[in-house]
C-alpha cells in the first residue's frame, strides 16, 4: 500500500498536520477544533495510501517556509504539492494560487475566472475541501461584498492572515 507521510507541527497559527506523498506536499489543514481527519480520510482514500507519522524532507521545509510566512518573512511557497481533488477542484485551487499576497479575490471571480460564473456556491465548496490551506491561499477568497466568509481555520485566522499579509505589523484577532 502506499504512504502518506504526515507530522503535525506547532505553528505561530496553532497545530496544523501536514502530508506528504511521492515527494510532493498533499495536506497542510488545522489540527485544532476540528471533527476528527475528514480531509485526511479523504486523501488516503484517493490516494490508496496509508497515513504514517514520519518525517521527511518535503514536511522539513514546508515547516521552515510556513514558519516563514508566519512571521512575515516570505511571500510565497516553492514547495511541490499535490493538489488531491476533483478536476473542478484543482481548477478552482489553481485560480486560489495566482492570487497575490496582500490581495483579495471574490468566489464569483474565481467562478468566472475559471469559465464557470454560476458556479459561485460551487467555487465555495471547493475552497472548503482545500487540502493544503495556506499555500493554496483561500483565505484570500472573499465574499462578493467584501465579507469575510467561510475559513477551514476559522474566521478570526482568515482575517489575521489577510491583515498579515497586508502588512499589519502585528494584527490582531485569532493570535491574541
Amino acid at each position: 500500500m502506499n504512504q502518506i507521510n504526515t507530522r503535525y507541527h506547532i505553528a505561530q497559527i496553532g497545530k496544523v498536520i501536514l502530508g506528504s506523498f511521492d515527494g510532493k506536499l498533499c495536506l497542510l489543514d488545522f489540527a485544532e477544533g476540528k471533527i476528527g481527519g475528514t480531509v485526511e480520510h479523504r486523501i488516503s482514500q484517493v490516494l490508496n495510501a496509508e497515513l504514517v507519522e514520519r518525517d521527511d524532507d518535503v514536511l522539513r521545509e514546508t515547516r521552515r517556509q510556513l514558519d516563514e510566512y508566519l512571521e512575515g518573512q516570505r511571500k510565497g511557497f516553492d514547495i511541490p504539492v499535490s493538489m488531491v481533488g476533483t478536476d473542478f477542484q484543482k481548477d478552482v485551487w489553481n485560480a486560489v494560487i495566482r492570487i497575490p499576497y496582500g490581495a483579495t479575490s471574490t468566489y464569483g471571480q474565481i467562478a468566472r475566472q475559471i469559465g464557470s460564473p454560476r458556479a459561485v456556491r460551487a467555487v465555495g465548496g471547493a475552497c472548503g475541501a482545500n487540502p493544503i490551506s495556506i499555500i493554496v491561499p483561500c483565505h484570500r477568497v472573499i465574499g462578493s461584498d467584501g465579507e469575510l466568509v467561510g475559513y477551514g481555520g476559522g474566521l478570526s485566522l482568515k482575517k489575521w492572515l489577510l491583515k498579515m499579509e497586508q502588512g499589519d505589523s502585528r494584527p490582531r484577532g485569532c493570535m491574541d
